[in-house]
């Protein structure tokens, strides 16, 4: 029989999975990319067996997951490292690997049953690491539909990941070449504020970072820094 199910993904790496997804699967697949148009979309008619969440930065009402199967995917091997931000949190702990675990949506963040985990490795930049994990999801979506796993509760004592903000993004405290490559790389991707250090009234931003023997080469884009006029 076929059935319908919603994709909540905001970031444009998801573009396409809908669409592959029907094609492979025959069922029908919705793709919401806004809480605008999540808010306009009528969950009565499509009736979703599964909503699945792959990218999404904000709260998902009780009157979503409180009604239909919701299934989240993390970028950690919980229940270590719930919370916000997981790659650029994992990255600056040294971790060159994670899981990406599929989990279904409860009241308490990050803490629902497990249905399963994929490995996913943390090298190169952000955007990269997010490419490969849409992969990875797009496969762990085809599984849980063919095989209709049962989740399984948490095993292990959680740690909690804090958000990020746009300031954490200041270069200035570190000390290392690594540290500065591995700071310049996880924030690059679209729509990520990226790596920054301020000079006198200068504002320096990173991308496309390489680490060499004795030095980082970027690509760096030099603007006013907040508060400085143009003369």
């Amino acid at each position: 029989m076929r059935q319908s199910h919603m994709i909540l993904a905001s970031r444009p790496w998801y573009d396409g999975m809908a669409e592959r997804l029907e094609e492979s699967t025959g069922d029908v697949f919705y793709r919401i990319a806004t809480p605008a148009e999540l808010e306009t979309t009528d969950l009565d008619a499509i009736q979703p067996r599964y909503v699945f969440v792959p990218h999404w930065s904000w709260i998902l009402p009780e009157s979503i997951w409180g009604r239909f199967e919701t299934i989240i995917f993390h970028m950690s091997d919980l229940p270590f490292g719930r919370g916000g931000s997981p790659l650029q949190n994992l990255i600056v702990r040294g971790f060159a690997e994670t899981q990406v675990t599929a989990l279904r949506c409860v009241a308490e963040l990050d803490a629902g049953p497990v249905y399963l985990k994929r490995p996913l490795s943390l090298l190169g930049t952000a955007e990269e690491i997010f490419l490969r994990a849409a992969v990875q999801v797009e496969g762990m979506i085809r599984a849980i539909l063919r095989d209709s796993p049962v989740p399984s509760p948490q095993n292990g004592v959680p740690s909690v990941f804090k958000r990020r903000a746009p300031k954490d993004g200041n270069m200035a405290e570190l000390t290392t070449l690594a540290a500065a490559y591995d700071h310049i790389r996880m924030l690059d991707a679209e729509g990520y504020p990226p790596a920054f250090l301020e000079a006198g009234p200068f504002r320096l931003e990173f991308k496309r970072a390489a680490l060499r023997h004795d030095r980082i080469e970027a690509d760096v884009s030099i603007t006013l820094a907040s508060g400085c006029l143009q003369k």
